[in-house]
């Protein structure tokens, strides 16, 4: 399909069948007053999330294993998601999920979520 996953020192990451991919938010203020006419609350925006990264596919050691070794290590990492119309979102993450699943007539899978620490580029 052409839509790929890696850490920007490595190769894409192999196996995927889904990357479900950034997702911007804000958190909010409410600065509504006494005197507010009209009957609704007003906001400022506060902080924003770039929320979570969540991929899944195929299970293979040498490929995936590295997301355990982060995840126990607790490091960061540089990604990037390349669309194929090599359009890029760019981001730093930590792992906060990772795990396997073996069923009766599948391969085995893996599961991982990247938490996305600071701003995400979109180019």
């Amino acid at each position: 399909m052409g839509t790929t996953i890696k850490k920007s020192t490595g190769s894409a990451i192999a196996g995927l069948t889904s990357i479900d991919g950034i997702s911007v938010s804000s958190d909010t203020i409410e600065t509504t007053t006494l005197d507010n006419v009209g009957g609704y609350r007003t906001f400022l925006t506060s902080l924003k999330d770039a929320g979570e990264v969540s991929i899944s596919g195929y299970f293979a050691h040498t490929s995936h294993a590295g997301f355990l070794t982060d995840f126990e290590a607790g490091t960061s990492a540089s990604y990037i998601i390349t669309f194929p119309d090599t359009r890029t979102w760019t981001f730093t993450a930590i792992v906060t999920a990772f795990s396997t699943s073996a069923e009766l007539e599948d391969l085995i899978s893996f599961e991982a979520t990247l938490k996305v620490s600071g701003k995400p580029v979109l180019a």
